[in-house]
């Protein structure tokens, strides 16, 4: 196991009080993937990813970060993950740019001021986002939506290679949500691995390259993009549609692209 595999998933089993959300999940994502994690609310979608990042402890299986063993990862600024359904500012008064600073923490020591580095990099995170002319706003006026790419701002602060984001555009109108696959497209050309979390794609499905549709905590597919209709019918319950991806070799050159790992709200 090596860099060559962002995340490795291996027979993973989570339960939540003592009933079984994920059953047996076998999942593999490349640097530079840009993967949907899809189907039906109460799937496991969420479930999946928060036990990734190491927010959900496993019944049973093995979880690998850059082929590091989750329990002795150690490399956070390389993780970047975007909760659902979270407001940015906490109930705590915070301008966008201060909460968007509070991603260099992965980079910096305790204490220490910020660089001239430090904050060209919250710049560049804010212009990414469309929200470099709201900087000095408080985060509370500001939409849901607008809300949710502070938080794509303050992860991508941290310069990570690989972003987690839980349904980003739950609750967020049109317009909002076509803000939000900009930024994500250009997270994808800078050579981002990217796992969304996502119910329906909306404007995010140009930028999906492979699909894992999850239904009653197993994969149901793997395999190419599919449109959102899709997702949701019922030949997907049948185990032979299941489609294992095939690997592909590592992106030549990752560029660097977290924020410390919220702690999370509800299950998806």
């Amino acid at each position: 196991m090596t860099d060559s595999v962002a995340v490795e998933v291996e027979d993973v089993s989570v339960a939540l009080g003592g009933r079984p959300v994920l059953r047996g999940i076998d999942l593999a994502v490349h640097p530079g993937d840009f993967m949907a994690l899809m189907g039906a609310n109460g799937s496991g979608k969420s479930t999946l990813v928060r036990a990734m990042v190491g927010l959900r402890p496993l019944v049973g299986g093995r979880v690998r970060l850059f082929g590091t063993p989750l329990d002795e990862y150690d490399d956070w600024c390389r993780i970047g993950y975007v909760p659902q359904r979270a407001t940015a500012g906490s109930g705590i008064p915070a301008s966008v740019w201060e909460v968007v600073a509070a991603g260099r923490l992965t980079r910096r020591r305790l204490l220490r001021p910020l660089s001239r580095a430090d904050r060209a990099v919250i710049d560049d995170a804010l212009e990414v986002v469309g929200l470099a002319d709201r900087r000095r706003d408080a985060v509370t006026n500001l939409s849901g939506g607008q809300q949710q790419r502070v938080l794509i701002a303050r992860a991508l602060a941290g310069e990570p290679e690989l972003f987690f984001l839980d349904e980003p555009t739950a609750g967020v109108d049109l317009p909002n949500q076509q803000v939000l696959a900009d930024t994500l497209g250009q997270l994808k050309e800078r050579g981002a691995t990217i796992v969304l979390v996502a119910h329906e794609l909306g404007p995010l499905a140009p930028l999906v390259d492979r699909a894992v549709v999850l239904r009653d905590g197993r994969v149901a597919y793997d395999g190419a993009a599919l449109l959102d209709h899709e997702v949701h019918q019922p030949w997907f319950a049948e185990p032979h549609t299941h489609h294992h991806h095939h690997e592909r070799p590592a992106a030549d050159h990752v560029p660097q692209v977290s924020s410390p790992v919220d702690r999370p709200r509800g299950e998806g």
